[in-house]
Parts: C-alpha cells; structure tokens; sequence
C-alpha cells in the first residue's frame, strides 16, 4: 500500500520523488527576496524573479491560455513579492509581455530552449539587494545548486530544495541547450530561477526551470546564458 501511495503521489506531483527534501524558506531573506508569484486572472501560478526594478523572467508556458490559443494580455498578469500566507511585501501588474519568437507552447518539445518570458511591471520592486543576476557561463555537471518557489502542493509558502546538482544536458528539437538537474520541485516553480553561488559566494541566476520530471525528483532548465533580450516577440 505505502509502494501505491507514493506512485500516485509522484504522478500526481511531477518533480517529486520518494525522498523530499524541500523546506520552507524565508520569502524576504536572500536570496529568495527576489523571487515571487506570477499569478494570472485566470487563475495560473507560477514562479518568477526579479533581473531589474521593473523587469521579471518567468516561463513563456506560464502567459498561455491553451483554450484560445494564444497568450495573455499584460493587463491580467500580476507579480507578488515576498507572498506567505496571504501576506505579501509588494504587488505590480505587467504592462508588456515579451516572448521569444520562437517558442510555440504547441510545440514545448521542439521549442523548450526558448521557454522563457520578460515580464515588464508598471511599479519598480526590484530594489538591489533584490535582484538577482544572471550566469553568462555554462555550469559544469555536479554544480551544487538549490531551486525555490511557489509550489502547487504547498501554495500559501515559499519552498527550496537545497541540496541538489546540475546533472547533465539535453537539448530541444532546434538543439537549443537545456540543463537537467536533481532538485525537487513541482508544478508552480516553473519560471523559479534555479541559483549557484559566484566565486564571491553571491547567488546566480545558472537556470530558468520549466519542467519537472514525472515520479523523479528532477527537472529541466533554460539555461541563464542561452536567455537573450534581442529576439523578442512584441507584444
């Protein structure tokens, strides 16, 4: 029965495995004061993190609505800052989304390497200590790295799983990079940046995470370096 359980569980909870090592963490602490909900009026959740005052990354995935096929308008995004329990330290609506040209939700296989959106916001919070930046440079395989944000099973906190490791590569169907890792995470931490100490012991942006492997405690990466600003789709 227990073997039972904990299938069903894995199914129903990609990215999980039979060990979870995921703790709630400290919304407002570094270096997850930089990371928060998108949420849509739709009713879509999923991660996203601050790269400048009024600019977030986050999953392209996460904007579309599959029932019109097409993604949403800036106006019914919203991110939220610092959110535990209902209370949060700071909220901002989008007023552009910008999209890769290349990435087709239809087509998540062949165009995952360019799952990734900008998330331009109408009020500044992304105050310095909590931006977060990007990793020019490929991680090597065993790269110690942790992965926190706001999970489908546990909605009201912020999770991390703080012991996991770059584990290989993989590509898309246009052989665009994509990063396989061993962190725990499910369904709401797509767009969740995942984070590696600099050689000043700083936290980085390696990866932007976008799916989580069915009954594993693994997932798959935008690689940071392979996100660029100048082939975006107007919005």
């Amino acid at each position: 029965m227990r073997a039972a359980h904990w299938l069903l569980a894995a199914l129903l909870l990609p990215g999980v495995g039979p060990h979870d090592p995921r703790i709630i963490v400290d919304p407002n602490a570094s270096p997850w004061r930089g990371i928060g909900r998108v949420q849509t009026e739709l009713g879509g959740r999923c991660t996203g993190f601050l790269i400048a005052p009024r600019s977030v990354l986050t999953a392209a995935h996460c904007l579309y609505y599959p029932r019109s096929r097409h993604f949403l308008q800036p106006g019914s995004v919203h991110f939220v800052l610092g959110y535990a329990f209902g209370q949060f330290r700071a909220h901002a609506r989008a007023v552009r989304l910008d999209i890769p040209a290349d990435y087709d939700p239809a087509r998540e296989g062949a165009t995952a390497g360019e799952d990734w959106a900008l998330v331009t916001l109408d009020a500044p919070l992304g105050t310095p200590d909590r931006i977060l930046k990007l990793s020019e440079t490929p991680p090597s395989v065993g790269t110690e790295i942790a992965l926190g944000g706001y999970e489908r099973d546990r909605e009201e906190v912020m999770e991390a799983d703080l012991q996991c490791r770059v584990t290989g590569w993989t590509g898309d169907g246009a052989d665009r990079d994509l990063m396989r890792h061993d962190c725990t995470g499910t369904s709401g931490t797509s767009g969740a940046p995942i984070l590696a100490r600099g050689a000043d012991h700083t936290w980085l942006v390696i990866g932007l995470q976008i799916i989580a492997t069915i009954g594993k405690g693994e997932g798959i990466a935008v690689p940071s370096y392979q996100i660029k600003f100048n082939h975006l789709r107007e919005p």
